[in-house]
């Protein structure tokens, strides 16, 4: 829909005045450790909950504000806590689910950030601090938003609104479904926006049209009853640890490839982007050279991946002359577009069990798999989402794909088949989500957050 330009130039002027507030209240989320592993303080989760309740709770235009859990299916276990608020549309106007999450990844080795990880700091024009980006940007984008039109909308605010914010995304989302199905009439939306993916560049939007599935899990490789003297048995008994080795490297070919039969390729057209790219927004060191073939777009958002992101094994400063019985590896494999999660893990599990050399016993557990996700970019609702990009950053939207997972898309596409799916996000390419040094790059939030709040005011002015 057409906004008027003299309302549209309200909106952007609110939501651009807004920012230094934005950043405030972000710096005071980052100050909270709100990590859901269970190896850390859960109380930092609740308070970050209760600080997202309140900022939701300042914004004035919400009926109902609230924290709450859900079971976590086939335990006696609750989920980490969740913020719902919503208001109800009026007037024909749709209702917008705006999603975020406020839990974090743990910071790592601390002695590898620049500045501490939970004490947010500027500098070169980026926000540092874990969480600054992924995804408590996401939040402040949020409500942000929420706090621009309901200033310059004031009671021509008609729009529904609902906003979850989640509390264990980077655990695995284990209460999601449940919680979307406890409060389905709530969260029950004609659009819903996903702020937890990431832009072209720092200064062009992107809309994410395609994210890879994942499928993790832990695989042991066990080939002796107990440990052996390398030297005494070491040239006639494989220790696991030497068929751990040869069994992984089965999974690539000599080019880095992945080498699975079972696994999916998605056929289509990728952006220009280079090596030089490459190496600057990867850290990929001199010398390095790239790992498969095509494009490396197609590399990233179109094809599968195996990584080695685990791995239980004698540290170096314990090192004895001994055979390893046992080890374990955590495998995280992404997943093309297109192809089920399931049978992505089913193929990889059979190509190992046909690849263990010297009858190597092998157990598979933790099996986590998650669906990739294709947008249906004819919808409206992209043509709005495109038109306040552009609007918001001064120049068009790229649509990208995604190379990592965000596996509840699919319980959302379940539970609400009508609604429209926006992933859009605030981070850039050199945000370093997950990584020591995470940052916000402070021009990117503020041009997302107006986007947001245009986007918003378009979708005010449309009755269904």
């Amino acid at each position: 829909m057409t906004l008027d330009l003299s309302r549209q130039d309200a909106v952007q002027k609110a939501a651009d005045s807004g920012i230094p507030a934005a950043l405030a209240d972000l710096g005071s989320l980052v100050r909270i450790p709100s990590i859901a592993w269970p190896a850390f303080d859960q109380s930092a989760l609740v308070k970050s909950a209760d600080a997202v309740a309140t900022l939701l709770e300042g914004t004035g235009v919400f009926d109902t504000v609230k924290v709450a859990r859900a079971a976590i299916p086939g335990t006696n276990e609750t989920g980490q806590p969740a913020v719902l608020a919503s208001r109800a549309a009026r007037n024909g106007r749709p209702t917008v689910l705006l999603y975020a999450h406020h839990d974090v990844q743990p910071p790592g080795d601390e002695a590898l950030w620049d500045s501490p990880p939970f004490q947010p700091t500027v500098r070169d024009g980026r926000l540092y601090g874990r969480g600054a980006a992924d995804d408590k940007a996401g939040i402040m984008a949020h409500v942000g938003a929420i706090r621009a039109v309901a200033e310059v909308l004031g009671d021509d605010l008609d729009l529904g609104l609902a906003v979850f914010i989640e509390g264990e995304e980077e655990y695995g989302s284990r209460s999601f479904a449940q919680f979307l199905a406890d409060n389905a009439d709530v969260l029950r939306s004609d659009v819903i926006v996903v702020a937890d993916s990431g832009n072209w560049d720092e200064r062009t939007p992107g809309l994410t049209v395609s994210l890879r599935g994942n499928a993790r899990f832990t695989l042991t490789v066990r080939t002796l009853a107990h440990a052996s003297h390398s030297g005494m048995m070491g040239g006639a008994v494989p220790d696991a640890m030497l068929a751990t080795v040869m069994l992984l490297a089965t999974l690539w070919d000599d080019d880095g490839a992945v080498a699975v039969d079972g696994l999916a390729v998605r056929d289509a057209e990728t952006p220009a982007y280079d090596e030089t790219t490459l190496r600057e927004e990867s850290g990929l060191l001199e010398g390095v050279r790239p790992i498969g073939r095509d494009s490396i777009l197609s590399r990233i958002w179109n094809k599968p991946s195996v990584t080695i992101t685990g791995w239980d094994a004698t540290p170096v400063a314990s090192a004895s002359n001994t055979l390893a019985p046992e080890t374990s590896v955590v495998i995280s494999a992404r997943v093309a577009p297109g192809q089920d999660a399931e049978q992505a893990f089913a193929a990889i599990e059979k190509h190992l069990r046909a690849h263990a050399p010297f009858g190597a016993h092998l157990e598979f557990s933790d099996v986590d798999c998650g669906d990739s996700f294709l947008v249906d970019t004819s919808g409206w609702a992209v043509g709005e989402a495109r038109a306040a990009f552009a609007d918001g950053y001064g120049v068009d939207s790229v649509d990208v794909g995604i190379g990592g997972s965000i596996p509840f898309i699919s319980d959302l596409v379940r539970e609400f088949p009508a609604a429209q799916i926006l992933v859009t996000g605030v981070e850039d390419p050199h945000a370093r989500a997950h990584s020591p040094n995470e940052s916000l790059h402070l021009d990117t939030f503020r041009n997302a957050l107006v986007s947001e709040a245009l986007l918003l005011a378009r979708l005010n002015e449309r009755t269904i």
